[in-house]
């Protein structure tokens, strides 16, 4: 594998965690193989891998990105991410806000209904 994958592949466990990353691993088939690698090398090995930015400020933008796209089904997984990547349940309900002026209220309803669903698991889990 290439030097950015591997660096993807690093940034990718340490934003989702080990086991989320071993159950996408493990999902992959020759099909979506390519597209996995994609996503492991562009969004994990070089946007997320950026210094640019703390990785709390990206989590915060990913999840305003998915909710003002609609993109629902990623918000969960981005949500758990948050403990890893240290954006508190204030920056998410920050982020959401700012998707409810600028992109409809009602993307940012069912991102936030997400979230607290989200939440809800993750301290049943620590329960």
């Amino acid at each position: 594998m290439s030097e950015r994958f591997e660096t993807g592949m690093k940034v990718r466990r340490s934003v989702l965690g080990d086991d989320h990353v071993d159950r996408a691993e493990a999902a992959k088939s020759a099909l979506d193989e390519p597209f996995q690698t994609l996503i492991t090398e562009t969004a994990w090995g070089n946007v997320w891998a950026s210094d640019g930015i703390s990785n709390r400020e990206r989590s915060m933008l990913t999840l305003a990105l998915l909710a003002a796209l609609g993109n629902f089904e990623e918000i969960p997984m981005h949500i758990r991410a948050t403990v890893r990547t240290g954006a508190s349940k204030q920056d998410v309900l920050e982020a959401f806000q700012h998707v409810a002026i600028y992109a409809g209220v009602p993307r940012a309803n069912q991102a936030l209904k997400l979230a607290k669903q989200t939440y809800a698991e993750m301290e049943a889990d620590q329960a």
